[in-house]
């Protein structure tokens, strides 16, 4: 690569850009090279079998990246651009190299409503173009208000696609109504149709493709290395952004609970707990304003294999969150001040590739 520079991280200098309210302890036992320079929004990347990057650009562009050259491609699905949305997602379908899908989240503002709402597609990749481009699912109603899209993609062991859809700022009527759209976590075959046992599929009027419901703004989502099991992360209002485990037809609260407060420091809800309502395994308070997720289960870094990486947007580091008996008992600063975290992957090197927005994508070295 012919803009690669090693960087050795001096939390000294940096620490100053830490914001007061966030306590965890910086670990200065690493270092980072960037890999890709001047991004913008890196929301999502995802890695080719051949060890290039595909990157998706929030503004609407998704780049190749390959031998140290950026390249755009053509025919990217047109965009809605507005506040937190934009070009979102993109992922691999499990069998990549036999049938070459790919999978972009994306807000689309296709409909009759003005705005936007947020979309799935799936294409394949001929030269520096996409091609059989075929929409999967699209959110209704569009709306133009330009807060909560959601939306991470992961595939499951069984072929399954999941997504996750902000409520849109709607919190009244959206995540707690599986009649409608947004607050929820998504289930489709890779082909974009029902599986057969979705559980909302045969209840009258239902979004059958819900999974889940009760979500404020899901970012994260990744496949637990061991369990298997789906883990997501999601912005709560100031205070109270959450880790979950998602389990079929589960509601996980918003925002009839919420360990939150809002933004004006008034009071959601007096409620924490509710019959029928998961809690979840995790939460923050302060909020971190947390984006990208993902797992380390590589044995370039022993002493933080089985380590959940989550990004911080708000006091801009990686949180290395360590994990016992399903607990998080210990959290701490990687990249410390580099730049807000907003995409996250283990390649398929083994090392940590972190997406910075007006940064770019850096490698996580461990000294």
């Amino acid at each position: 690569m012919t803009f690669v520079k090693q960087y050795v991280l001096l939390i000294g200098s940096l620490g100053v850009l830490a914001c007061a309210q966030d306590k965890n302890p910086v670990n200065n036992s690493h270092s980072y090279e960037i890999i890709v320079s001047e991004l913008i929004n890196p929301w999502g990347f995802t890695f080719l079998p051949d060890g290039s990057i595909l990157i998706n650009e929030k503004e609407g562009k998704i780049i190749h990246f390959t031998n140290g050259k950026k390249t755009q491609i053509t025919n990217v699905p047109k965009v809605y651009n507005r506040g937190q949305g934009g070009l979102l997602d993109i992922k691999l379908h499990p069998n990549y190299t036999k049938n070459g899908w790919i999978y972009i989240s994306y807000v689309s503002s296709e409909g009759k409503e003005k705005g936007g709402h947020t979309a799935i597609m799936r294409a394949k990749l001929k030269g520096n173009s996409l091609i059989e481009k075929e929409l999967l699912y699209k959110a209704t109603p569009n709306t133009t208000k330009g807060q909560h899209f959601g939306s991470r993609i992961v595939f499951d062991d069984n072929g399954y696609l999941y997504f996750t859809i902000g409520e849109r700022g709607n919190r009244d009527e959206n995540p707690q109504d599986i009649t409608r759209d947004g607050g929820k976590i998504y289930r489709l075959n890779d082909d974009g149709s029902l599986p057969s046992d979705n559980p909302f599929i045969n209840q009258d009027n239902a979004k059958s493709a819900i999974y889940s419901y009760g979500h404020r703004n899901p970012q994260g989502m990744v496949i637990h290395p061991e369990t298997r099991e789906i883990w997501t992360h999601e912005h709560g209002p100031k205070g109270g952004d959450e880790i979950n485990i998602i389990k079929p037809g589960k509601n996980y609260g918003w925002p009839v609970i919420t360990y939150g407060i809002n933004y004006i420091g008034t009071k959601i809800t007096d409620k924490t707990s509710h019959p029928g309502m998961e809690q979840p395994l995790h939460y923050w308070t302060p909020s971190i304003a947390p984006s990208g997720m993902e797992f380390i289960s590589s044995e370039i870094y022993k002493e933080w294999k089985g380590n959940l990486l989550v990004g911080s947007l708000k006091f801009q580091y990686l949180d290395n969150c360590y994990i016992k008996d399903g607990k998080i008992i210990k959290e701490e600063r990687l990249l410390d001040g580099l730049g807000r975290v907003r995409s996250i992957n283990q390649g398929p090197d083994g090392f940590i590739y972190v997406g910075i927005e007006n940064f770019g994508i850096v490698k996580l070295i461990k000294n």
